[in-house]
This record gives C-alpha cells, sequence and structure tokens, in this order.
C-alpha cells in the first residue's frame, strides 16, 4: 500500500510539473504574439513610405533579443543560480531538470522546465526591445537601430534584470514589480528616450515659431488590430508572472490576474477617451489605443492584489496620464511618434509607485529605488551606446531619404507600392 502512494503520488507531482510548464509555454507563446501586436500598431501609426522598415525591425529585434539573450543576457540575468561559474556555450541556459529533482520535493524542487523559464524570459526582453522601435521611427537607419539591439537586449537590459528578478540589490531592498512595469516596460522607454533625445525629431514636426504639427499614420485599422493583439498577448504577459496554475490557491490567482488585467485596459480606454474629448472636443482613437495599453502597463507592476474596481481606476489613472504625457512631451519637442515613452516610461512609473496602495508588502521608498536605479541605468547606458552609434556609423538617414520614406532608403520596397510611388 506505501508503494502504491508514493507511485500516486510521484506521479502527480510529475502531472503538476507537466501542467505548469505548458502552462509556462502557452503564456510565453502569448507574449511572443505581442510581437506582431507591436509591428502593427507601429505600422498603423507610422506614414506609408516607412512601413516597410518598421517591419523590419520588429521581425530583426525580435530574433536579435532571442539570440543576444540566449549567447549572454540570460546568464547575466540569472548568473546568481549558477553560482556565478560561467557556463559552457552548450550550458548557457543552464542543465534541464531531472525527475528526480523533481520528485524530490521540499521548497527547492523545480516545478516547471528550465526551458520554459528560459522562453517566458526570452520573449519579456524582446517586449522591451520593442519599445524603443516605435519610438526612434521614421528617421533611424535600420542597421544602427539593430546594433542597438544588440546591446540593449544581451547587456543593458539583463544588467537591471538582475538587480531585481535575478535576485540583486533591489530585490533585497524590497523593490516590487510583479511583471515588469519598470523592468520591461520603464527600461525600454528609457532606451527609446535616450536615442530619441540623440535623434531628434522628425522633419516637419515642429515649427520655427513653436508650431506642433501633426503627422497622422497611415493604417489606424492596423493600429487598432495592433493594439487588441497586445491587449491579449498581455494576459500571458501577467497571467504566466505568477509561474504556477497547478492548485487552487494558484489557479484562483490566476484568474485574479486575467480579470485585473483586462479590468485595467478597460479603465485605461474610458479615461483616455474622455480626456482627449474634453480637452480636443474629439474622440481620438490614438489616445483611445495609447489608453489602453498604459491601462495594461499601469496593472503590471501588481495585477494580483488590487481587486477588479481598484484594477480600473489604477488603469484608469494611466489612461489620463497618458494623454497628459503625449502632449506634453511634443511641447518640450521630444518626438515620438507612436506615444511609447508615455505609455511605457511615464505610466510604468506610475504603475511601480501604485503598488504600496494595495500591497502592504511594498513600501514607496523601494519602490522609488527601484524608479531610479532602472532608469538612471538604462537611460545612460543607452545615451552612451547611441552616441557611440552616431559616431562610428551615423543614426539618422539623410533628409531626402527622409523625405522619400525609409522603405526605399533601407529596405529597397514599399509595403503600399499601388499608393505610395515613393512619396508622401
Amino acid at each position: 500500500m506505501e508503494e502504491l502512494l508514493n507511485s500516486t503520488a510521484g506521479d502527480l507531482t510529475q502531472l503538476k510539473y507537466a501542467v505548469d510548464t505548458f502552462y509556462f509555454l502557452v503564456c510565453g507563446a502569448l507574449v511572443m504574439w505581442m510581437a506582431a501586436g507591436f509591428a502593427m500598431l507601429e505600422a498603423g501609426l507610422v506614414r506609408a513610405k516607412n512601413t516597410t522598415e518598421i517591419l523590419t525591425k520588429n521581425v530583426a529585434l525580435y530574433a536579435i533579443a532571442c539570440t543576444m539573450y540566449l549567447l549572454c543576457g540570460y546568464y547575466i540575468m540569472y548568473s546568481s543560480d549558477a553560482g556565478g561559474v560561467l557556463p559552457s556555450l552548450g550550458a548557457l541556459i543552464g542543465d534541464e531538470n531531472g525527475v528526480d529533482a523533481v520528485l524530490a520535493g521540499g521548497d527547492d524542487a523545480p516545478y516547471y522546465s528550465a526551458r520554459s523559464d528560459f522562453f517566458f524570459q526570452v520573449v519579456f526582453v524582446a517586449t522591451a526591445m520593442s519599445i524603443v522601435s516605435g519610438a526612434v521611427a521614421e528617421r533611424m537607419k535600420l542597421w544602427a537601430f539593430l546594433a542597438f539591439a544588440v546591446v540593449m537586449t544581451g547587456f543593458i537590459y539583463p544588467t537591471s534584470g538582475y538587480w531585481t528578478w535575478g535576485g540583486g540589490f533591489l530585490s533585497e531592498a524590497g523593490f516590487s514589480d510583479f511583471a515588469g512595469s519598470g523592468i520591461v516596460h520603464m527600461a525600454g522607454a528609457s532606451a527609446a528616450l535616450a536615442g530619441v533625445l540623440i535623434l531628434g525629431a522628425r522633419k516637419g514636426k515642429y515649427g520655427k515659431n513653436g508650431e506642433i504639427n501633426a503627422i497622422p499614420g497611415a493604417n489606424l485599422p492596423l493600429a487598432t488590430l495592433g493594439t487588441f493583439i497586445l491587449w491579449m498577448g498581455w494576459f500571458g504577459f501577467n497571467g504566466g508572472s505568477e509561474l504556477k496554475l497547478s492548485d487552487v490557491g494558484e489557479a484562483n490567482a490566476v484568474a485574479e490576474v486575467f480579470v485585473n488585467t483586462n479590468a485595467a485596459a478597460a479603465g485605461g480606454v474610458i479615461a483616455a477617451l474622455i480626456v482627449a474629448r474634453l480637452w480636443f472636443r474629439k474622440a481620438d482613437l490614438t489616445m483611445a489605443l495609447n489608453g489602453a495599453l498604459a491601462g495594461l502597463v499601469a496593472i503590471t507592476a501588481d495585477p494580483l492584489s488590487p481587486s477588479a474596481l481598484a484594477s480600473t481606476l489604477i488603469g484608469a489613472i494611466g489612461g489620463a496620464l497618458v494623454v497628459i504625457s503625449i502632449v506634453t512631451l511634443d511641447k518640450l519637442r521630444i518626438d515620438d511618434p507612436v506615444g511609447a515613452i508615455s505609455v511605457h516610461g511615464v505610466v510604468g512609473i506610475w504603475g511601480l509607485l501604485a503598488v504600496p496602495l494595495n500591497n502592504a508588502d511594498a513600501t514607496f521608498g523601494a519602490q522609488l529605488l527601484g524608479i531610479v536605479s532602472i532608469f538612471g541605468w538604462v537611460f545612460v547606458a543607452s545615451l552612451i551606446v547611441w552616441l557611440i552609434l552616431k559616431a562610428v556609423m551615423g543614426i539618422r538617414v539623410s533628409e531626402e531619404e527622409e523625405y522619400e520614406g525609409v522603405d526605399l532608403a533601407e529596405c529597397g520596397m514599399e509595403a503600399y507600392p499601388e499608393f505610395t510611388g515613393g512619396k508622401k
């Protein structure tokens, strides 16, 4: 009988391991699908003559992020798990869990595959890099951007990631960021801000007398589709960060995360629409789309502790903030074609500061330390890399290439050849 009970317990443990691993992988696949969301959103918000290049950037940055994180990023971020020992090339992401380790039980027993953890983490670093893409759109050289992606995904992001999720000093200080409002989103926005400041605005965006000229995107249906894809992918982003599904408590927690994530996005849309209507006298679709993303970014720091109504309010504040931030950055002549710095940076900060409002284990002091540390590191490191790239290869296309469109200059093809003809 004892042998039968041990066998049954072992089978149950393996089943739970398989369920949690499968859940982790599915959530990672949802986050990977967010790459398509970013691509569609950005392609919709840039002009037709720059569409092919922005799509090329998005598919290439995803591939670079996956490769650099495999080669060194994952090890840098989680080197403490390997005891600081430099791995061989064949063990850059560690050994897979054996059956004996899984069945041993105890707090240290793994409950999902090591490879599923790598897969989930690698799609996060790609998300951080995707944020940079939209902010520097329509005037940056493709290969300069890809060179920056190598450094960002291989070294800059993993370093601040180690400070937090890797068990570094921010983790020890009590900094709380459930799924990455700061670690992923604010980091991406910080790198984007550094690039935009070095790059400068698009030609014609700002007038000599302080005018701010709107440069509408070419395909709002595509931008809307991209937003819905991101909204869907975010359930994997936040839900997968719970890490486990296979018992009643964890299953309930995952359901709570899904509900709160959705509620925050809805609150962001409503608030952004209302603010836009009051401010511009129009229901601005682009502000509504960014409001949804702002709500999602805001709740990402802690989608588990608040109630559904509190999550809606957190998202709503994010949605209002993003409208104010986009307008403010334009007045400061910081040209961000898709609003990425506002959505992921400004609202990312709000999300981190909102955590102590609902989570008694979090403190404003630790949250502020995390904000300053992550922003300071990523911004300064990115600024240095952008300046080096500017000196070595240049980062901005010529004025003529910008006028004709970077599709032709960088890719030699157009996304809409029947309509653009190489012009505006």
